[in-house]
């Protein structure tokens, strides 16, 4: 039951013409630090961020890129076959010989045949360590099979340019201490290299590639062409039934001596196992137990904030964050808060959501939370408007599942403090307007709303004034607060809360109501004084939210304008394709891309509050809107395996694009998932 696959890839008898395939299929193992290993299931590099080993460091390192590749040689009588090739010239001839590739509990696992040989090879990162293990296991063969492995590196930051060097060749030192061999190179940490389980020898052989071709990275407008060097490489030789791993770690001796390969993997399983189990029925099967596996991938503890971790552990507390999203995204207070729910309360983990949301209250200044904690830093940065409001919904949705009133009673002075911030006004020109009470933001040069596009100083959509759903979250966290304060016997203070609430409400549905499309605008007193009546699924939050700031008379209208001209089967088009501005594809350079980031561009995470709108208005219907699921279903065999892209394309077939792996993609769907199961009468 452990080792039971959750998704299969079968791939023999596959013709060669099929090989490109392999490229867009990618998967992921991360180590709750915020580190990961990732690639193509062909084995080729194609993005930067690609690695066997890309170890989460403490700034100012951030994440690092330490084992890039591993080249695989099967020696044979009748010749050598590679088996994970670095070059595309090679990728024919080494993926005739995979005949499956799936995911067993969410970890990786090839299978190879040639002739009557199989090898299967795995991969696995023990629970919080920047250590990796390649596992290698004879299934079957008539004889004993020689293997030769290549492990090659290019020690960078992961979202350094791939021609950009770091570590000269000559400043590459190799060390060895019993059996353990020890790779030094500039201001990096040591990278530990072992064959465990198996007797094998090391042949000090440097080699250097300098035109490894980067096709992601070429096809997205960046420096594609990059270099890997090789100390040397390792020679075993496995019998039928007998397995070897190839361990790699930038962690110290004596926590690489804790377990043996065999003993990590069964406590991996077994922690994965728990996950399913404390997530509860209706996550154990299906796409809800991979979104289960998926999710985890994003809660992490902070490796490159070692001091803060540090300061909250001295006082009982454990830091917890939420990677936004694989592979380049760090944490982004936005992103965490819209996927608390589905991330840690649909899976039973209520502990580290509590500890995600005290991280954050601990960062509150002048009424914000963090935006984002940079790759290299230890402060956040606070341009957003919006993150801190979700901050409001996350910390109602945790204390109905939990009733927390400890966390609850610690956090509402800061709540109390955001509220009076965003009344009087605080950075970046958020503040309530005195003549209506609707909330306003905008600074040149800054984009503050979750549509943050940016390039070269240019704010693709900066959407300056009254945004629509900024307006609904701010009416929303006002009732939120307005009801805890009266829940904590502060009558006086909720009234005062309660007037703020009810003048929003009366001016949002004054100003919003669009009635010549029969929608919400978008933005209303821009930054020239105009409204926006660009058709967005921004206006979805003023019926979706818990309290819904829109009058209920709009609600169907909306919704079905929504379903018209923005609904697709894998989440929403970020603006109508009636829009003048409206971009079909993401795809081309930076500048290109992020011109359609906003304008068109299919959002996965956008399911989520169309289909809590749809449930206001059909309460017991939870079956029919789930439906709407099924594009995502199917989504999990493609690009990121067992997960969930950032975006698609805004026309068919819906090409996925940006990170492989997205936090609020993965959360909202899961979330989704179980409520709509919970609505099905």
């Amino acid at each position: 039951m452990l080792d039971k696959p959750i998704r299969s890839m079968p791939w023999a008898g596959q013709p060669a013409s099929h090989n490109t395939v392999l490229l867009t299929r990618e998967w992921l193992v991360a180590n709750a630090l915020g580190g990961y290993a990732s690639g193509t299931v062909s084995g080729i590099v194609t993005r930067r961020y690609h690695g066997l080993l890309v170890a989460a460091l403490p700034a100012p390192l951030g994440r690092t890129v330490m084992l890039s590749h591993v080249t695989e040689l099967v020696h044979l009588p009748e010749g050598v076959i590679e088996l994970e090739p670095l070059d595309q010239h090679m990728q024919a001839s080494a993926q005739s010989h995979l005949s499956e590739f799936r995911l067993e509990m969410g970890l990786p696992v090839w299978r190879y045949q040639i002739g009557d040989l199989v090898l299967e090879k795995s991969v696995l990162m023990p629970h919080q360590q920047n250590t990796v293990h390649l596992t290698y296991k004879l299934i079957q063969s008539a004889t004993p099979v020689c293997i030769e492995l290549r492990p090659a590196m290019h020690f960078r930051p992961i979202e350094a340019a791939v021609d950009q060097v770091f570590v000269e060749v000559e400043d590459y030192s190799l060390m060895v201490n019993n059996d353990c061999y020890v790779l030094h190179g500039g201001g990096f940490p040591q990278l530990a290299m072992k064959m465990l389980d198996t007797h094998a020898s090391f042949t000090v052989n440097s080699r250097r590639r300098k035109d490894v071709l980067f096709l992601l990275e070429k096809e997205r407008g960046y420096p594609s062409i990059g270099e890997h060097w090789s100390p040397g490489y390792f020679t075993l030789t496995l019998e039928p039934g007998q397995q070897a791993t190839l361990l790699a770690s930038t962690e110290a001796a004596d926590t690489l001596a804790s377990l043996t390969p065999a003993q990590a993997r069964t406590a991996e399983v077994a922690r994965r196992r728990h996950l399913l189990d404390i997530a509860g029925p209706q996550t154990q099967s299906g796409m809800a137990a991979e979104l289960v596996l998926a999710a985890d991938q994003f809660i992490i503890t902070p490796a490159g904030r070692a001091e803060e971790t540090a300061r909250e552990r001295a006082i009982g507390h454990e830091v917890k964050t939420v990677i936004a999203g694989y592979h380049w995204f760090t944490d982004w207070g936005r992103d965490t808060m819209i996927s608390l729910e589905g991330l840690t309360l649909m899976t039973g983990r209520h502990d580290e959501a509590r500890a995600i949301l005290r991280t954050f209250a601990n960062y509150v200044r002048d009424g914000l939370i963090p935006n984002m904690f940079p790759e290299h830093g230890k402060t956040g940065l606070y341009h957003t408007a919006d993150a801190t409001l979700w901050f409001f919904h996350a910390l109602h949705r945790y204390l109905q599942a939990t009733n927390d009133r400890d966390t609850l009673r610690t956090i509402l002075p800061k709540l109390n403090d955001i509220v009076e911030h965003h009344l009087r006004g605080t950075l970046f020109n958020i503040g309530v307007d005195r003549q209506d009470g609707l909330l306003k933001q905008g600074q040149e040069g800054y984009q503050l709303t979750w549509m943050d596009a940016k390039v070269d100083g240019w704010v693709v959509t900066p959407r300056r004034g009254k945004a629509v759903e900024l307006n609904a979250l701010w009416y929303n966290a006002l009732r939120l607060l307005e009801n805890w304060l009266r829940e904590e016997q502060d009558e006086s203070a909720a009234q005062s809360v309660c007037e703020h609430a009810e003048r929003a409400r009366r001016s949002f549905n004054q100003r919003f109501w669009y009635a010549e499309g029969g929608y919400l605008y978008d933005v209303v007193d821009g930054e020239h004084g105009g409204d926006d009546a660009a058709c967005r699924p921004n206006q979805l939050f003023a019926i979706s939210l818990e309290h819904p700031v829109l009058d209920r008379k709009h609600w169907q209208p909306v919704l079905d304008v929504v379903q018209k001209k923005l609904l697709t089967p894998v989440g929403l088009r970020s603006l109508s394709p009636d829009h003048p501005d409206y971009k079909q594809v993401y795809a081309g350079d930076l500048p290109t891309r992020d011109a359609a980031y906003h304008q068109g561009t299919v959002w996965g995470w956008l399911i989520g509050p169309y289909i809590d709108a749809w449930l206001k208005l059909h309460p017991q219907d939870g079956a029919s809107v789930d439906r709407l699921l099924d594009g995502f279903e199917a989504h999990l065999g493609e690009a990121g395996l067992g997960t969930i892209s950032e975006i698609f394309d805004a026309q068919e077939p819906y090409t996925p694009r940006g990170c492989i792996a997205q936090a609020w993609s993965v959360a909202e769907v899961l979330r989704c998932r179980v409520k709509c199961a919970a609505c099905t009468v």
